[in-house]
């Protein structure tokens, strides 16, 4: 029987690090528990069936490890700091932002923070920068920090703070905007400054310039991959989210063996261990084969964000990754979510969004985030209402969108200069009001317009699906073929 999100123990795991040791230690609460798998959570925590433990005994259990916890995760009073700690010697990353930076701030929180907080290189992608209620972003001048808030009574748009936050004040500045965020009506932004400002002394420095939000392409987390000095970072991931205990308590003893101090764990439901010697590379790989570990999942596979617990969103995870497949479509640099509920922050690039008048509705909406980088905040609606088996070709539309989207500049100089050598063949046309796309290859089935029939024999009364805009306001898409190919 599939737990509930309120039978689950919710283990926090601050910045998404800890020691080998600590992960055993959680590793032998669960099996006594009876389970034989544990999960990861979108805020990079740990959890697992309670099934029906003795709540004196959890404490009892928890303090013997010094790791904070909670019983129901789908009512949860405190939040797990995110870090990007992970980001380090793996990917590109600011300069100054290095690991004892993020031991150093977290180590500075003295309380269980309440509300949800990050702490975030803009540069690198793997973690989200803006989930947090907090959001401090390195900026380049070392040691301070943007900090944009979200307040969730005023919506899900963020707001700058009006001065970079120096490195040690990040986290006396947390607790006091926690304590305005929890006791007191929503403020405007410049009276939330002047109320801070009153109470404690900050190392402000002033903000010259806005943060830049990189365009940066989502980087391929999984396998063993090299890093500097000669070592490896290897990362993980399971199709259900099912860690098999005893897979995870044996990588927990070949860490310990050699040598490797962290493991981290991301919010897209994974873990990646760094600092593996090369000498080390064949244990790890034998350990793998041991346990029949998949390593090199396809890259539509991954970064997708799902509900922890929730057949349903995993079962359409699998019918799209399945019908994308067939298709040969490439989804690099894409992110995606399948929205079930309404309580869910989006931080990728595309979501599948289940129809919220019913929630056992076959009907859903889908939208991208706007440019497709999701750190603009900003959702627009692709398609409205549609059913399961429609949302695979509304993707593979989003898909070539984005490409199209990249480099527009360079692609429309690349199709200047090979003109004479090409012929056009317009099968496409796209809505300038909304963007999407009406291909003759797929027709359109929620106007009931079946494959084949090209843009030109569509009826006057035809409108886009999404916005209801007219015939007159699409233009042609032209997919250009060399002659003699």
């Amino acid at each position: 029987m599939e737990a509930k999100k309120s039978d689950l123990i919710r283990a926090f795991v601050k910045g998404g690090i800890l020691s080998p040791a600590d992960m055993l230690k959680i590793m032998d609460i669960s099996r006594a528990l009876g389970n034989k798998f544990v999960l990861f959570g979108s805020r990079q925590d740990i959890m697992f069936p309670s099934n029906g433990a003795d709540e004196k005994e959890l404490d009892r259990l928890f303090r013997e490890i010094h790791i904070d916890y909670e019983l129901g995760s789908d009512q949860s009073v405190h939040q797990n700091i995110v870090s990007s700690y992970v980001a380090d010697n793996v990917v590109d990353t600011t300069n100054w932002v290095k690991e004892d930076t993020y031991h150093f701030v977290i180590d500075n929180f003295d309380y269980k923070p309440k509300i949800k907080i990050n702490i975030v290189d803009p540069v690198q992608s793997i973690i989200p920068l803006l989930t947090g209620e907090i959001n401090f972003i390195a900026s380049k001048e070392e040691n301070y920090w943007y900090m944009y808030l979200r307040d969730p009574r005023k919506g899900n748009s963020v707001e700058c703070w009006p001065k970079l936050i120096f490195t040690q004040d990040i986290a006396k500045v947390s607790k006091a905007l926690e304590e305005l965020f929890l006791n007191f009506q929503p403020f405007a932004l410049d009276e939330l400054f002047v109320i801070l400002q009153g109470k404690m002394r900050i190392n402000y420095r002033a903000l010259t310039e806005k943060l830049k939000f990189p365009e940066t392409t989502f980087p391929y987390y999984e396998g063993l991959n090299a890093m500097v000095n000669n070592q490896y970072w290897l990362g993980l991931y399971w199709r259900n989210n099912h860690y098999d205990i005893d897979f995870m308590t044996a990588a927990c003893r070949l860490c310990q063996e050699t040598n490797i101090g962290k493991i981290n764990i991301i919010p897209w439901k994974a873990f990646i261990i760094k600092g593996i010697k090369a000498t080390d590379r064949i244990r790890w790989q034998k350990l793998m084969g041991k346990f029949g570990i998949n390593e090199r999942h396809s890259s539509l596979e991954l970064n997708w964000h799902l509900p922890v617990i929730d057949a349903d969103a995993l079962e359409l995870k699998r019918f799209l990754v399945r019908e994308l497949d067939q298709q040969d479509i490439s989804t690099h640099g894409l992110t995606f979510t399948i929205k079930m509920k309404r309580d869910m922050f989006l931080f990728t690039s595309i979501v599948i969004e289940r129809s919220t008048q019913n929630e056992t509705s076959e009907r859903y909406t889908i939208k991208y985030a706007k440019n497709f980088n999701p750190n603009n905040i900003t959702y627009l609606t692709y398609a409205r209402d549609v059913k399961k088996e429609i949302i695979p070709t509304l993707l593979i539309e989003l898909s070539k969108l984005y490409y199209r989207q990249l480099n527009p500049e360079k692609e429309q100089q690349a199709d200047q200069s090979k003109e004479e050598k090409k012929v056009s063949a317009v099968t496409s046309y796209q809505c300038t009001n909304c963007l999407s796309v009406y291909d003759k290859r797929y027709g359109d089935a929620i106007a009931n317009i079946p494959p084949g029939v090209s843009f030109e024999d569509l009826p006057e009364s035809y409108k886009c699906h999404v916005c209801d805009s007219t015939k007159k306001y699409f233009v042609a898409l032209r997919e250009v073929s060399e002659v003699g190919k």
